[in-house]
């Protein structure tokens, strides 16, 4: 409306200075006012389309028999166990050769900060997903799904790679298959030990690193990491508020100081202390939101156009993750959601609720046409968690906020 106001106020002066031209000036004023008009209506549509839906039907949740809308897949539970079977057997049917994972990643469950990290090896040429473990055991629903895979090997045979240091039961249940063990606990030097992994598997280090927080506050913002590893080369390597530790430092010299270092998060979560130590091993951008989902946002935004960094979604034709900030641990589950598919990266919604960032991230890129609806481009979300932590409602309204509407405004009528 500050444009409309600046306009108005010209045109007043305009008419003023001009009082003398007679028709000339009443046709001035006119064409003024119709595109005064314009500008408001189309502010107000603007503004309809990035505010929360003023009328609930509070029936529309009752005697449902899906839970998975034309815009929006759920996968219904909160337990991160079947989160991740669940998103295994969305991205890998693994019926024949080409679409089976080379090696799959056993976390353990509940240790985010390795899970998190361990994200960078379900990559190509791994190609494979995160599933949970416990301490002492292969869960049976994660041990179904390792047969059901029946996972190809890698280059050098690895079809298990088991992250951190787990009990000899759990090896003793994966005997007749080929595994790789990363035995670090600290989460920085396992980090760096990843890293070291991949280039391993790969023959050399990406130039590109994120830097994410591994202490708990910091949790909600590091999540986002966790798409952008697994769909590219690119590692995470963890800091503390105010302190670099020592295995990072030593992976980022692995770059020769060329490395192009994206710190996720505010300076609330990392200092600008641990910003200008990290200088001295590359180029330094920040990434950051005040909140976790603004944070996530931000990353789902961020494109580096010269290193190619970033997801740089700005227009429309994406795939989106979304999931609560209740249940972070699903991220990492759903994880290869951005390694094949729709290459989604993950929003994170506050307490399971769309908030005002989401809603405007959503209006900027909302698929518009013409007049056919069938070119697209479309936007899909796939959202990770059950209706007792993500609602029908909120899901009801982000499939209306990912759908492909007409450029006029007439919907989907008008064509």
């Amino acid at each position: 409306m500050k444009k409309m106001t600046r306009i108005f106020g010209i045109t007043i002066i305009t008419a003023v200075g001009l009082a003398a031209c007679g028709q000339t000036n009443t046709d001035h004023k006119n064409h003024e006012s119709k595109e005064e008009k314009k500008t408001e209506q189309k502010e107000m549509k603007m503004n309809q389309e990035v505010t929360a839906p003023k009328e609930m039907n509070e029936e529309a949740s009752n005697n449902l028999l899906t839970t998975s809308l034309k815009n929006v897949t759920r996968l219904n539970t909160n337990d991160s166990l079947q989160m991740a079977v669940l998103t295994s057997q969305t991205i890998w049917p693994a019926t024949h050769k080409e679409n089976q994972p080379g090696a799959i990643i056993l976390v353990p469950v509940n240790e985010w900060q390795l899970g998190i990290a361990s994200a960078d090896l379900i990559h190509h040429p791994n190609n494979g997903p995160i599933l949970f473990i416990e301490k002492e055991k292969v869960p049976e629903m994660t041990l179904k799904e390792i047969q059901r895979l029946n996972p190809l090997g890698t280059k050098d045979g690895t079809q298990i790679m088991v992250m951190g240091d787990v009990g000899a039961s759990i090896l003793e249940q994966l005997k007749e298959y080929k595994v790789k063990q990363i035995k670090e606990t600290d989460p920085a030097i396992f980090a760096k030990d990843v890293d070291k992994e991949y280039a391993d598997i790969t023959g050399s280090y990406p130039n590109s690193v994120i830097i994410g927080s591994s202490e708990e506050e910091g949790r909600l913002y590091t999540t986002p990491a966790v798409n952008w590893i697994s769909h590219m080369p690119e590692p995470l390597l963890y800091t503390e508020k105010d302190k670099v530790p020592e295995a990072t430092i030593e992976a980022l010299k692995m770059r020769k100081d060329k490395a192009n270092i994206y710190v996720l998060g505010p300076e609330k979560i990392i200092s600008k202390t641990v910003e200008k130590e990290l200088s001295k091993y590359g180029k330094v951008t920040r990434i950051s939101g005040e909140t976790p989902t603004e944070n996530s946002v931000a990353f789902a935004k961020f494109k580096d156009t010269k290193t190619k960094f970033g997801w740089g979604f700005t227009k429309p034709g994406h795939g989106l993750s979304f999931v609560s900030s209740k249940t972070p641990d699903l991220a990492v589950a759903g994880a290869p959601f951005s390694h094949m598919g729709k290459h989604a990266p993950v929003v994170l919604l506050e307490e399971g609720k769309a908030s005002q960032p989401v809603y405007d991230f959503l209006a900027s890129i909302q698929p518009k046409f013409k007049d056919d609806p069938t070119l697209g481009p479309y936007n899909h979300g796939f959202l990770l968690g059950s209706t007792s932590d993500i609602s029908f409602e909120t899901q009801g309204i982000l499939d209306e906020r990912l759908e492909i509407v007409q450029e006029s405004g007439q919907g989907h009528g008008g064509h």
